[in-house]
């Protein structure tokens, strides 16, 4: 069942398991303090209750999480798309299933098990170690103290608990792991016949009576949406430098208040070269390690270029390939006995042998930044052009808010700009597929605006830092045109497709021809067709001039030697194909032998999701969950 379904979707199994881990980092980890609201209930899950702050929390961390995949194309209407209030609250009814049972049967997990999986979270860590003062950073930045985060955590460890004892249950065998693999990596070849719709446009013959049957069958693809015509008026902040001057008092007051910005701590840039050995390592290898390490360190004093003698030797994976750069940094950057000999290095030094939990390094210092304070001189044009920046777009935020104060109700705004000698612009009528003309894509504005009715002015809007407002001059509804509107569009489409009927009847034709016996080549040379031929493919390559085309490669890898012919042709926008079986190429086994555990810990994780998934609706069909108020967002 399993290996069925991942076939099904071979393109793209992976990237969705990715996608929903993700989503549950962002539900369980993340959201927003909401208050005044913990005396409400929700809902009831066997009489635990789910507050309307737990709702609220895991609501806005979905549609935090939407905000931040969609960026420039969000628009609240992908919060109904995507159910974000059931799917909130279908996440808690879920926590509280899990912890419930998991509780029955004993479950539990530890302040020490919470304590190391915070401490092996990559972002919580930096150059590889636990920093208590990142993790602290990330968590307000993301709005939650360390108290809740780690019973969010501990959540998580419940529900992969219950996973791994149910995969108990079910394991996965040395077979799937050997059919996933095979199903990832075999290879066929195969050759083609392609008959495109251009080869046959020419012989589409178009009558009257066939473009209006054809127009009626699909009046729907002509339709012509909704489009608005608008009257604006912008307020942008570069209009107003003129009218800006900042005093020399300004920017000294600003230097002066904000002087910690401008200090800079002392910086080195540096190369190293690490030997790796564990804190607990014996004094056996400890020697062994340090004797290698001191080699290096002669070859390096000795006039060796230290970036080479990083690439051959260091065992930082990023280091083989930048001979150890680490740039420029500051200290609280490194460990502290890393740190101490860096800083203690003039340019050009290199250092003895220094020990960290890492193991031992060779540090070369290649320049040194002392720490200093940028003067007000050097600090003058930045402060300048922020402050600049910010007095103009006061300046055009505070017009702007005067015009709209002193707008009279329902005015009309070409009228009443003009009156005001504010310059007003007319755009020409837009769809909300189409760019708003003069402003470009803002998905989130045009929703504003083409739900606002005709003569109807909007609220000042703030969009790439200029200041507009809008009223909807005209509305054309959405219409079917007649056919004399869109006739030549209509034809273009109406021969295409009388061209693919005639290219997929020649096909098929063609493969009967084939089935009855007819030589491959004979036929082809017969018919002044060109037969192309591919490399070993898999299921999920491209194939040159085709592309992928995932039914015709899922068919080649049905045909063998007994079979060389699909049951039917296969059609794209490209053409219709005729493909002949050519040969197999097995798996490698060798390398499905070195990743052979990957395979393994990708199939678990797949069996886990789909047995927990299974086993949380059959503890769904058992529990008594009661809704007491209806969902808000």
């Amino acid at each position: 069942m399993l290996l069925s379904l991942m076939r099904k979707h071979a393109k793209s199994w992976l990237i969705k398991a990715l996608i929903a881990i993700i989503a549950i980092v962002f539900v369980f980890y993340f959201g927003y303090s909401f208050h005044g609201r913990e005396g409400i209930k929700i809902a009831l899950v066997n009489d635990e209750v789910i507050t309307a702050v737990e709702y609220q929390k895991s609501y806005r961390s979905m549609v935090e999480a939407l905000q931040r995949e969609y960026r420039g194309m969000w628009s609240d209407n992908l919060i109904k798309v995507f159910d974000v209030k059931n799917r909130a609250l279908e996440s808690l009814i879920i926590q509280k299933l899990v912890s419930q049972e998991a509780k029955k049967i004993g479950l539990d997990v530890t302040e020490k098990e919470v304590q190391d999986k915070i401490m092996s979270n990559p972002a919580f860590q930096f150059r590889g170690r636990f920093d208590e003062s990142r993790y602290r950073s990330v968590l307000q930045n993301h709005h939650m103290t360390p108290e809740e985060f780690e019973v969010l955590v501990a959540r998580e460890m419940i529900q992969d608990k219950v996973e791994q004892l149910l995969t108990t249950l079910s394991p996965v065998t040395d077979q799937e792991i050997q059919e996933q693999y095979t199903f990832a990596n075999e290879k066929v070849k195969i050759s083609y016949v392609e008959f495109k719709p251009d080869q046959f446009k020419n012989k589409v013959k178009v009558e009257l009576a066939g473009l209006e049957k054809y127009f009626e069958d699909n009046k729907e693809a002509y339709r012509v949406p909704e489009k608005i015509r608008m009257a604006y008026v912008v307020f942008d902040p570069d209009a107003y430098k003129d009218q800006v001057k900042i005093s020399e008092d300004q920017l000294k007051d600003y230097y002066e208040d904000n002087l910690d910005t401008f200090r800079e701590k002392k910086q080195v840039k540096a190369r190293h070269i690490l030997f790796m050995l564990a804190e607990n390592a014996s004094k056996e290898e400890e020697d062994k390690v340090k004797q290698k390490a001191t080699a290096v360190l002669q070859q390096a004093r000795a006039g060796a270029d230290f970036g080479e003698l990083a690439k051959k030797n260091t065992e930082d994976p990023s280091g083989k390939e930048n001979g150890g750069d680490l740039g420029y940094f500051s200290q609280g950057q490194m460990v502290k006995p890393f740190e101490e000999a860096a800083f203690k290095l003039k340019k050009d030094e290199i250092s003895d042998l220094v020990r960290t939990s890492f193991g031992y390094h060779l540090i070369k210092v290649e320049d040194v930044k002392e720490a200093k304070t940028k003067s007000l001189e050097e600090a003058r044009a930045e402060i300048l052009s922020m402050l600049q920046k910010t007095a103009t777009t006061d300046a055009a935020h505070e017009r702007a808010l005067s015009f709209v104060d002193k707008m009279p109700y329902q005015a009309d705004l070409l009228k009443y700009a003009a009156e005001s000698k504010v310059p007003v612009k007319e755009t020409g009528y837009f769809s909300q597929k189409e760019a708003i003309p003069e402003i470009g894509t803002n998905e989130k504005l045009k929703q504003t605006l083409f739900s606002m009715e005709r003569d109807e002015p909007s609220d000042l809007v703030d969009a790439g830092g200029k200041f507009y407002m809008f009223q909807v001059k005209d509305k054309k509804p959405s219409a079917l045109p007649a056919l004399d509107e869109v006739k030549d569009k209509v034809r273009e489409d109406y021969v295409l497709s009388i061209a693919n009927q005639a290219a997929k009847s020649a096909g098929e034709d063609y493969l009967k021809a084939l089935k009855e016996g007819k030589d491959w080549a004979a036929l082809a040379k017969e018919r002044s067709l060109e037969t192309k031929t591919t490399e070993f493919i898999s299921r999920q390559e491209t194939i040159p001039q085709i592309g992928y085309f995932q039914e015709l490669q899922e068919a080649a890898f049905s045909l063998s030697q007994n079979k060389r012919y699909a049951d039917s042709v296969f059609q794209n926008d490209k053409g219709v194909f005729v493909i002949r079986w050519e040969g197999d190429q097995d798996i490698d086994k060798n390398k499905f032998e070195e990743e052979k555990k990957s395979y393994r810990d990708m199939l678990v994780r797949l069996k886990n999701q789909s047995l927990f998934k299974e086993w949380i609706e059959h503890i769904k069909s058992r529990a008594k969950i009661e809704m007491l108020q209806p969902l808000e967002g």
